[in-house]
């Protein structure tokens, strides 16, 4: 479906320059200027969102808005302050403190960043009880083990949906057959409105793969949803969440998942925690006009 310039623009509102995720951060750009983690409180959790990997990709309409015309997409690009020659792309797994479990929601890219990122918030890998994988794609499972095969969370219990394992498992990925199948064993699969333990449920969110899972936590009376892959972009994924993404596999699907999660995130108020969002990663959604939303950025809510 090619979606005109007038549906796009109507209604269309600047989303706050402060989300805007800064093209500075170019490759080979120093790892020291980048942050490494940052720390939220969720009734009695500790969440930690983890900053494992940063890069620019240029030309994003080959990956964002692919089923609108170039103008349409420069002017919504412009609008919300950002430029069209290249986009940021953040990589952000999550921890989840219970006071009694510690649970990584994916694992990046690799263990190096991964550890890296743990250690400098205050955890080791042998601190990991649970490692939940929202779905396997490369940058998610990347971290499941290191560069000679050995298990990074050896000590973890592992987590995932079901239905992304079975899709995953008919396939020849070689990611999957690398990282994931040789922990087939060791896990535990879950289908939608599961528990991984008190207080983290799983949400049904297919699209973006067959069986792409965010998880909801609630603690103290209070809510906040990792949408790990739901959106993969604050402006040309959350804004227009029928604008076509290339790394969606079901993109119609994908589409309908977006409507739905941003409605719920929208009329309860509850923040959300995107894999790609603008690190911290953390935002709440707002509606805008008519099927369009408008990500605002965490400022101080859940210190």
């Amino acid at each position: 479906m090619k979606l005109s310039r007038r549906q796009t623009l109507l209604s269309a509102a600047a989303l706050p320059l402060a989300a805007a995720p800064s093209l500075s951060l170019a490759a080979g750009h120093a790892a020291t200027s980048l942050p490494t983690h940052r720390d939220f409180t969720l009734g009695d959790f500790r969440v930690t969102t983890l900053l494992v990997g940063s890069r620019s990709v240029e030309s994003p309409q080959n990956i964002f808005g692919m089923n609108v015309d170039k103008e349409t997409f420069d002017d919504v690009s412009a609008a919300n302050f950002i430029g069209t020659d290249a986009a940021q792309f953040f990589f952000t797994p999550t921890v989840v403190n219970t006071g009694s479990d510690v649970i990584l929601f994916d694992t990046g890219l690799n263990a190096a960043g991964t550890k890296k990122s743990l250690e400098a918030a205050g955890y080791a890998a042998s601190d990991i009880t649970h490692v939940v994988l929202t779905h396997m794609h490369g940058d998610h499972i990347g971290g499941l083990t290191d560069d000679t095969g050995a298990e990074t969370f050896a000590g973890a219990a592992y987590v995932t949906g079901q239905v992304e394992f079975d899709a995953w498992a008919k396939q020849e990925n070689e990611n999957f057959e690398k990282k994931v199948r040789p922990l087939a064993e060791k896990m535990t699969f879950l289908d939608a409105g599961q528990d991984v333990r008190g207080g983290i449920t799983s949400v049904e969110s297919f699209g973006h793969t067959p069986g792409h899972m965010a998880y909801m936590l609630e603690s103290g009376g209070k809510q906040l949803l990792l949408m790990a892959d739901v959106a993969n972009h604050y402006v040309w994924s959350v804004g227009y969440p029928e604008w076509e993404v290339k790394f969606d596999m079901d993109k119609a699907a994908a589409a309908a998942t977006r409507k739905k999660i941003m409605d719920m995130a929208s009329a309860d108020r509850f923040p959300l925690i995107g894999y790609h969002m603008p690190f911290p990663g953390m935002g709440f959604i707002e509606t805008r006009g008519e099927g369009g939303y408008r990500y605002v950025p965490h400022s101080y809510q859940l210190i």
